[in-house]
């Protein structure tokens, strides 16, 4: 009979052991995954503004390139007028 129980209280304690060391590994887990969703979350927001830079950047050429051929329009009117 002491040898059952002695066998239990052993278990008992291995259990309460293993149980504490996984708690502890799942919350250094959850620690090291909270830093590295925080880092990329920083990157996604530096990438965002990138391509927004990039975007609005993309959509000013054609305008320029619209003025550019207007002012060359304007520029060879200019020209002819001054040839007459």
């Amino acid at each position: 009979m002491e040898s059952i129980i002695v066998a239990l209280i052993s278990g008992a304690l291995a259990l309460a052991g293993t149980i504490l060391s996984v708690n502890a590994g799942n919350k250094h887990i959850e620690a090291e995954l909270d830093k590295h969703n925080a880092i990329q979350d920083e990157r996604i927001r530096a990438l965002t503004e990138a391509v927004n830079r990039h975007n609005d950047f993309a959509s000013r050429i054609p305008r320029l390139e619209q003025r550019i051929e207007d002012m060359s329009k304007r520029l060879d009117k200019i020209e002819e007028h001054k040839e007459v």
